[in-house]
């Protein structure tokens, strides 16, 4: 798909990723508008005055729970990217209902008003943690995949199609480890929950490329999973702070040991490419001539971050810091 002269919703867009999101769009496609629909006005005024006021952009105060404000962002819209979410995982499990309505409630909402506005395309974006959920976060974006790909059934042959992308940790983002480890550093005492924890590591550019590319890609149904690195949470305590004291506090509520971004269950209906995985949907809606290429994966296949064949090296995990650092 061309963005070229489309207009676009962006949900949670004052966020990093829609932050991030717009300036690439803006910068590389040359869309007709973004639309930023978000709660905060005063960070929606930040954003704009960011963008030197592009009259490109416009900005909606609302939230994802309220149907009749989605209705009017998204009247016109021809792409919707929907990355509004609450994330924090302790946060969350303390305030359940409200995790609930806006990553459950409110993904319902976004399905609905698409179909009805005629919407061409909506790309949702998930987590690692949907994948077999040991918290809430987590099974709120399991339950809020599922929503979106049956959406593709209740748009029947409208020509409104849903996807999602699922991917890992983003770099350098809001509640992350590496700003948690950096302020850590000036009082010389690192905190890690289990030496031998993992994760999968992508940063907040390679996530949203691959996000226009599977706009591109998508024909309504698919998980787009991207092949991405692992990293040892001990190794990047090591870079950003090799000299300091680091204290085991033991695993926290909710949290895993390493993560999972696709399963042996799904890898039963997933295709291999060069750089991603799609899990194709089960569903009748689904035709197997719509996705062209890749190979199946082998029965028992799942992609771990501690079975990744992709590990970030020291020397690279630097490179990362140093560039958040600016």
């Amino acid at each position: 798909m061309n963005l070229k002269g489309k207009t676009m919703l962006v949900t949670g867009g004052t966020g990093s990723f829609g932050k991030k999101f717009t300036e690439i769009v803006l910068k590389e496609h040359d869309p007709k508008a973004i639309r930023i629909f978000s709660r905060g006005e005063l960070l929606q005024l930040q954003m704009s005055q960011l963008f030197n006021n592009d009259l490109r952009l416009r900005f909606f105060i609302g939230d994802v729970r309220d149907r009749d404000r989605l209705y009017r962002a998204m009247d016109g819209v021809d792409i919707v990217v929907h990355a509004a979410a609450l994330k924090q995982v302790p946060a969350c499990e303390y305030n359940p209902i409200e995790a609930t309505r806006t990553n459950i409630n409110g993904a319902a909402n976004v399905i609905d008003v698409a179909i009805d506005n005629k919407v061409e395309k909506i790309l949702a974006i998930s987590t690692d943690k949907a994948v077999h959920p040991i918290n809430l976060y987590g099974a709120t974006k399991l339950v809020a995949e599922k929503l979106f790909i049956q959406g593709n059934s209740y748009a029947g042959r409208s020509g409104t199609r849903f996807s999602v992308v699922r991917y890992g940790n983003v770099v350098g983002s809001r509640g992350s480890v590496i700003p948690l480890f950096l302020k850590q550093r000036e009082n010389r005492k690192l905190t890690i929950t289990d030496a031998r924890m993992t994760r999968f590591w992508i940063t907040l550019e390679q996530g949203i490329h691959f996000v226009i590319d599977c706009m591109n890609r998508m024909q309504g149904g698919e998980i787009f999973v991207p092949k991405i690195p692992s990293m040892k949470l001990m190794d990047l305590a090591d870079v950003i702070a090799p000299d300091t004291q680091k204290e085991i506090t033991g695993i926290r509520p909710g949290e895993k040991i390493n993560e999972i971004l696709l399963s042996e269950e799904e890898a039963r209906h997933s295709r291999e490419f060069e750089d991603h995985f799609v899990i194709e949907p089960e569903y009748p809606f689904w035709e197997s001539s719509l996705l062209n290429g890749g190979k199946k994966l082998p029965e028992g296949f799942r992609y771990t971050s501690d079975n990744n064949q992709q590990w970030l090296s020291g020397e690279e995990l630097q490179e990362i810091i140093k560039d958040l650092n600016g």
